[in-house]
């Protein structure tokens, strides 16, 4: 199976998988270490796939969890690929989708399930997933999954497995803590580091370049940024959910192609902005840190991160989202003057030798330079279209508003109901008529005569004196 791997151009010779594959075969319970795209997902796929056999009964025999939909979903391609000359099932298990779907191929003898660990508690609670049989159990991004937000979900899917499992934990960053909590789970581990001491925590391969840059000019920094000479894929990482549907918006009102994954989007809008990312429909990608990592595509050539990660692992996953499979890539990121604290942090975890970012804007002469942008880009591909003004007479007839002068009058047709309005029983636009005070006689006729003349006003007042109401005078 690895041979036929490698000829197809999966493995390539990187030291984690030479150094967990042979354990892993021999059913040694491993923790594995290594830098983002250096084929972990086949360290510990290839052993789980060999200890199944070419043609596994029905039934879920092995279990892998991880902490986002997006890794989900490529863990599983992955593992389906490198089980494609067996009659090995593999389905994906997560939220966001149909239950009925999922629950079907459980239900058609699914060998492998690739799940997050709320979707997977959900169907066992339901008895719809059973875990007795489990052989293989592996935990991807095991410093995510064994953190305060999943270790309770991870001891309950845990606890639900056979002891004699076989157990492998997988992450580019793996604290001390964390491992001491791993052995809980785990029989006599071994803990494989696959990194060059010489080499530092960042990879070699990966240019950092890091501004201190004003929030109202970032944008502009991006879209020359995206400009580059030889830029590929980029993926943009924000804090927030509303700054990546902002940045989305105005990156594509600029004339570039970028699509959004965030955690305001439903599934299907997420997967299908990462399948048209990958497929090269959109060349730039906005992102919170719910795709962080799940992003596995080898020809990312730029990382930005819109905003500064709050730690240093976060950094290292965003980070190696480029240079994957032996690339070379750039990981642009901008530091606000409120947190600069947190640069301080990460760049004395990482030993990157940058204490004071450059001040830069826009105009800088050093970020054309730094990153290779042509002299005299510009921050829009396009124009930003203009406001069409529209006069009174310009407009259709339909439009216009009530008061124009330009309306044309309503021609009256025959049969239709003829109004007056009238003031005081006389049109009011009519002629002057004569009044019965004018002439002086009390019940007078109208001037057609038809109907009497409006009577006077008759009043009662009330002496000074307090007595009785005097009759009024004619």
């Amino acid at each position: 199976m690895a041979d036929a791997l490698a000829t197809k151009g999966i493995i390539e010779p990187f030291p984690i998988q030479e150094q967990t594959i042979p354990l892993g075969l021999s059913g040694q319970d491993i923790i594995g270490q290594a830098k983002t795209g250096t084929g972990k997902t086949l360290g510990f796929g290839l052993p789980l796939l060999q200890a199944l056999g070419t043609n596994p009964e029905p039934g879920v025999k092995a279990l892998v969890v991880v902490p986002t939909r997006e890794l989900c979903v490529q863990v599983a391609e992955d593992l389906v690929l490198a089980a494609s000359n067996r009659a090995t099932k593999v389905v994906a298990i997560y939220g966001g989708k149909a239950y009925e779907g999922q629950v079907a191929d459980l239900k058609d003898g699914a060998q492998v399930v690739v799940g997050t660990p709320g979707r997977l508690l959900d169907l066992a609670s339901q008895r719809l997933l059973s875990l007795k049989d489990v052989k293989v159990m592996v935990l991807d991004e095991a410093d995510k999954m064994l953190d305060l937000g999943f270790l309770s979900d991870i001891e309950k899917l845990f606890a639900q497995t056979s002891p004699t499992r076989h157990t492998m934990l997988f992450s580019a960053t793996m604290p001390g803590p964390i491992v001491a909590l791993a052995r809980r789970f785990m029989n006599r581990p071994i803990h494989i580091r696959a990194t060059d001491p010489d080499e530092g925590l960042t990879q070699a391969n990966i240019k950092h370049v890091v501004y201190r840059a004003h929030s109202l000019d970032k944008d502009e920094v991006i879209s020359r940024i995206l400009q580059a000479e030889g830029r590929g894929k980029t993926v943009v990482f924000t804090r927030t959910k509303r700054a990546a549907a902002k940045l989305v918006e105005e990156l594509n009102d600029r004339g570039f192609n970028a699509a959004a994954v965030h955690g305001d989007l439903n599934q299907e809008q997420r997967e299908r902005a990462m399948a048209a990312f990958k497929a090269g429909k959109k060349d730039i990608l906005i992102a919170t840190d719910v795709a962080a990592r799940g992003i596995d595509v080898n020809d990312v050539t730029h990382v930005i991160n819109h905003t500064i990660p709050d730690d240093h692992d976060t950094y290292l996953h965003r980070a190696g989202r480029t240079g994957r499979a032996g690339k070379t890539g750039i990981a642009v990121t901008f530091v606000d003057w409120d947190d600069m604290h947190k640069w301080s942090l990460i760049n004395k975890a990482l030993d990157m030798g940058q204490p004071e970012p450059v001040e830069t804007y826009s105009s800088s002469p050093h970020l054309y330079s730094d990153l290779d942008i042509p002299a005299g880009s510009k921050g829009r591909l396009r124009p930003s279209p203009t406001p069409k003004v529209e006069d009174a007479a310009s407009r259709p007839p339909r439009e216009r508003r009530e008061g124009d002068s330009s309306r044309p009058p309503r021609e009256r047709r025959e049969g239709d109901r003829q109004r007056t309005r009238t003031r005081g029983s006389s049109p009011a636009n009519g002629p002057a008529v004569s009044t019965p005070h004018a002439e002086g006689a009390e019940g007078a006729g109208t001037h057609d005569g038809t109907a009497p003349a409006r009577r006077r006003n008759r009043t009662r007042r009330r002496p000074s004196g307090g007595g009785a109401p005097t009759a009024p005078t004619s």
